[in-house]
Order: structure tokens, then C-alpha cells, then sequence
């Protein structure tokens, strides 16, 4: 770590004018993820023609403000209104969201404002100290890695989500199908797309996301809201209590080591590590009972895994210039604008810069705490607004959403039929994560096996080819396989038990 020029770095992003730029970054940020399909990506995007008028610097701190501002305001409703604004804060819905409805909404945001400052700020640290030995490791990580990861996934949510495995697996099927429709991108091959060019690029992860959850939600309340009398949710006491802090600290600790190492990692991000996160502290914190009725642990350990997953994303997309995130993606096409190659040479090349964006995204951190932490209660009145008006906004802004994303009438028309399968899903017991996950991972995971099949001639064995591939598989059967080894276990137990008897 070159001290000296970090420490230059918060002399720069320390001035009033980049501390202006830093503070509109979050401020932006959080007001857009806030907003159902309008996450992060989609803001920095925006503002690509605004910062034309700016210094390649001061643009780049706004954008990393927009990056953690944007994550937070997209678990807000998640937490509030079980409507993530973006993909990475798909899982803090499960837990947050049961808060929420506890009168515990304030409590859920202050463990996810919290848990984003400590997860960013440790994986800020890691990025200082460890870029140049994770972006080593990185580069060695071949096909077989990554598709064995994205096997670990899969199997992770569709066993842990749900009231069986077999409906996880079931919406799992769903997502992959979803993830199938487009141009095959190996062959070319148009799958699932029924002669309409239109689908050749697929369908969008925002769509799905937004339409799975945001429609499908707003239609599963107003099926029921004639069944069952409205009552106004509490918003809850503001602040954490000692057995929230109890409870949460280890989450809030162990997510960057998930989050961190994953976003690092070309084909990373923060949708897989918060999903492996939100499994570890399922098993290893049961014994608190509430798991599915409101966990805090639920809350802080995803949340904090989501934005040390952000900083290892900036691993990779400095000093390799591989962006492993739609965000990253639109900023390295940012610092094209400007005529920067990020890579390895860009430390040398551009020192004042990588230094002052890193120092900022430490500035943005604590003034994303500052701003939220407060605003937690205020954030949580939402839940005061009576659900039929607060649900037809939910549809407009998820309609708004996914007509930006492509401006096509087909993104509404598709938005509502992924709704109506969602909605459905929710009629029949299906979890809707799964699912997501299926969209997200299923196209690169076919990438990747196919290609360490072309390697290994079509051997299967290409697949399993490396220590780390084997290993994580062994991951995979201790998990498929535990709650049959779980049953044997306690039959022996009661039987011996009987016998002594």
C-alpha cells in the first residue's frame, strides 16, 4: 500500500468542492435505488452526458457515491416494500422486509445502513492492501471455477429458500428458462424468442427482477386486500437495542470476508456472495428461532456482503480493467470517456486519480452513514401510506423502470407477464429467489461450462479439472447431502436411545 499517496488522495477528495460532488453522488444514489428498476447502473448512465463539463475526477467521485448511495436506497424498499430497487438487494427482502411487517422497520434499516458502512469500509481496506494479490489470483481462475461457483449458487438458494427443495429447484427452473431466451452466445442460435427480434438480446435482469417482485407483490396484496381488513403497519421504535447489536455484529464482520473476494473476481458481484451469505448465517445462527419471521442476521450479514462486494469490484476493474458488474461496466466506458485505459499501468499512469476515487469512496461511506442512519425512521413512515395507493406507485415507477431500460412497449408487455409468474409463484408456495438467481447466473454458467468443455475435447473431466473446481463440488455434495446425513444421524440417536431405555 503506498500510503503517501492515499493520504494525497483525502487531501483531494477533502476539498469542499469534491465533498459537494461526493455528498449529490449518494444523495442521487440512494434516491434512484430507492426507485423499483432504476438502480446504480442506470443512474451513472444517466449522468455520463451531465459530467462532460467536469474534471475526469470530480465525475468519478460523484460515481462511486451513486454506486453506495444506489445500493442502499435499493434495500430500502426491499426492506419497506419487499420491492428491491436493483438485483443485489434481492435477499435482504426475505428477512427485512418480515421486520418490516413486525413494526421493526427502522431497526432493519439501521442494521443495513450500518452494515454497508462496515462492509464497504472493510472492503475499502482489503482493496487498499490486497488489489494487486486478489487481481493475481484472479487472473488464473479459469472456465471450470467459474462455473463450479456459479454450481454453488444454484444449489445454495434453491435448498435453503423455500418450504421444500423441491419448489426451490422448481423455481430455479423457471429462472433458468427465463435466462435462456435470446441468441445463443457461442452458436448464435436463437432460443425462446418465438421470431420476434426484439427477444434476441433477451430479456433484461431489471425487468425480471422488477416484474418478479415489485408487479408480482403488488398483485399478490391486491388479490388479498379484499379478503383481509387493512391495518396500518407500525413503524417501531428507531435505533438498535443491545440484542440487535448482539445479534448482528458477527453478521456485519463476516460478510466482507464473502462479499469481498466474490465482487473481485471477473463474473463476480455482489447478487451471488449475498445470497452464499444469507445460507452461512442461516445455519450458523438457527438457535435464534425467527429465521423467515424477521432476522436481524438476515439483514446485516446480505447488506454487508453487498458493498464489500462493490469494492472488489473495483479490484478487477482497475487494475484489470474488467468490469464484473453492469455499474462497473458503465464506468469503465466512463473512464474511456476521458481517455483513461484503466489496467496495470493505471497507477502509474493516472496516480492522482485512482487515489483520490479510492479516498472518496471512504468519504462516501461515512457520509452515506451520516445521511441514512438518521433518515432511518422517516424512511420507514412509508409503511404508514395506505397499501392501495402505495402499491399503484410501486407499479408506475416499476413500469417507468422497465420502459427505460430498452424504451420498447415490448419491456411493459413483458414486465407484466414475468409479474403474473411471480404473482403465481406466490400463489403455489415457489420462492422467488431462486428464480432470480437462475436468470442472473444461468447465461454466464452456460458460458463457462461450455467452455471448459471446448478445452477438455468434450470430456467431462474438463469440468472438475483444478483444486479449487474439486473443492468447491465437495461444497456442493456436503450441502445437497447434509439433511440426509442430518435424518441418519438422529434415527441412530433415537434408536440407541430406545435401547438404553
Amino acid at each position: 500500500m503506498d500510503l503517501s499517496n492515499l493520504l494525497a488522495g483525502f487531501g483531494t477528495a477533502l476539498t469542499p468542492e469534491h465533498l459537494l460532488f461526493a455528498a449529490i453522488g449518494v444523495l442521487l444514489g440512494t434516491a434512484v435505488g430507492v426507485l423499483p428498476g432504476i438502480g446504480p447502473a442506470m443512474a451513472v448512465a444517466l449522468l455520463l452526458p451531465v459530467t462532460y463539463a467536469l474534471d475526469p475526477t470530480g465525475a468519478f467521485i460523484m460515481f462511486a457515491g451513486i454506486y453506495f448511495g444506489g445500493m442502499f436506497g435499493g434495500s430500502t424498499t426491499s426492506i419497506l416494500l419487499n420491492t428491491p430497487g436493483e438485483s443485489a438487494a434481492v435477499v435482504v427482502a426475505i428477512e427485512g422486509n418480515k421486520m418490516a411487517k413486525k413494526g421493526r422497520g427502522a431497526q432493519a434499516l439501521a442494521a443495513a445502513a450500518i452494515g454497508h458502512f462496515i462492509g464497504g469500509l472493510i472492503g475499502l481496506i482489503l482493496l487498499v492492501l490486497l488489489a494487486p494479490v486478489i487481481a493475481g489470483y484472479a487472473v488464473n481462475i479459469g472456465a471450470p471455477d467459474y462455473f463450479a461457483f456459479m454450481v454453488l449458487a444454484f444449489a445454495a438458494t434453491a435448498t435453503v429458500l423455500g418450504s421444500s427443495r423441491i419448489r426451490g429447484f422448481a423455481s430455479l427452473l423457471i429462472g433458468l428458462t427465463i435466462g435462456l431466451v435470446g441468441l445463443d452466445q457461442m452458436s448464435g442460435q436463437a432460443r425462446l424468442t418465438f421470431g420476434s427480434l426484439q427477444l434476441s438480446d433477451g430479456i433484461d435482469i431489471v425487468i425480471v427482477a422488477v416484474g418478479l417482485f415489485a408487479v408480482g407483490e403488488s398483485l399478490w396484496v391486491a388479490a388479498h386486500l379484499r379478503h383481509t381488513q387493512e391495518k396500518p403497519l407500525s413503524v417501531g421504535r428507531p435505533g438498535l437495542g443491545r440484542e440487535d447489536l448482539r445479534r448482528a455484529w458477527k453478521p456485519w464482520l463476516r460478510g466482507p470476508l464473502i462479499g469481498f473476494p466474490f465482487g473481485a473476481i471477473p463474473a463476480g458481484g455482489a447478487e451471488m456472495p449475498t445470497f452464499l451469505s444469507y445460507t452461512v448465517e442461516k445455519h450458523l445462527s438457527r438457535k435464534t428461532g425467527d429465521w423467515g419471521k424477521g432476522a436481524i442476521e438476515g439483514v446485516a450479514g446480505p447488506e454487508s456482503t453487498a458493498t464489500a462486494s462493490a469494492a472488489g469490484t473495483m479490484v478487477t476493474m482497475l487494475t484489470l480493467g474488467l468490469p464484473t458488474t453492469s455499474v462497473a461496466a458503465v464506468m469503465l466506458a466512463a473512464f474511456q470517456q476521458y481517455g483513461i485505459q484503466p489496467g496495470p499501468l493505471l497507477f502509474e499512469r493516472e496516480t492522482e486519480l485512482v487515489w483520490t476515487l479510492i479516498a472518496s469512496m471512504f468519504v462516501g461511506l461515512a457520509l452515506l452513514l451520516i445521511i441514512n442512519l438518521p433518515m432511518a425512521p422517516v424512511w420507514a413512515k412509508l409503511l404508514r401510506v395506505p397499501r392501495p395507493y402505495l402499491y399503484a406507485g410501486i407499479l408506475f415507477f416499476a413500469s417507468v423502470g422497465a420502459y427505460a431500460v430498452g424504451g420498447e412497449a415490448l419491456d411493459l408487455v413483458l414486465l407484466f407477464i414475468i409479474g403474473a409468474i411471480g404473482f403465481a409463484m406466490r400463489r403455489y408456495g415457489l420462492p422467488v429467489l431462486p428464480a432470480i438467481v437462475g436468470v442472473i447466473l444461468g447465461p454466464a454458467a452456460e458460458l463457462q461450462m461450455r467452455r471448459a468443455l471446448q478445452i477438455s475435447d468434450g470430456s467431462l473431466t474438463g469440468l472438475v479439472n483444478s483444486p479449487l473446481a474439486i473443492t468447491v463440488y465437495v461444497v456442493i455434495a456436503v450441502l445437497l447431502t447434509w439433511p440426509l446425513w442430518n435424518k441418519f444421524v438422529r434415527r441412530s440417536t433415537e434408536r440407541e436411545e430406545r435401547v438404553d431405555a
